[in-house]
């Protein structure tokens, strides 16, 4: 799984950029099918706001953007956010049987 990270208007230093790869490893180890995930952090006002976008095989590509004042609550809630859309998109495909 190829993972890039693009900070605007914010510097990704390098525990955020760990706690960003540790969380998804874990969390999306559980979906073998994931080619490439970009995530992108933002500052706008006030708040963080985390985004990423997952491409996998057969055309997959899910998306999840989350606002928060905490970059780290931001990046969690990001991440939860895809596992649903990433559990919800493998339940549809297995489920698919006449």
């Amino acid at each position: 799984m190829q993972i890039s990270i693009t900070g605007r208007h914010v510097t990704v230093t390098d525990n955020v950029k760990a706690h960003l790869e540790e969380r998804l490893e874990r969390s999306l180890s559980v979906f073998p099918r994931i080619e490439s995930v970009h995530v992108i952090l933002d500052m706008e006002k006030r708040n963080y706001v985390a985004e990423v976008v997952i491409q996998a095989a057969n055309h997959i590509r899910i998306s999840a953007t989350e606002k928060s004042e905490n970059l780290y609550d931001a990046i969690d809630r990001m991440i939860e956010h895809a596992e649903r859309q990433m559990r919800k998109q493998r339940d549809k495909i297995q489920d698919h049987h006449k």
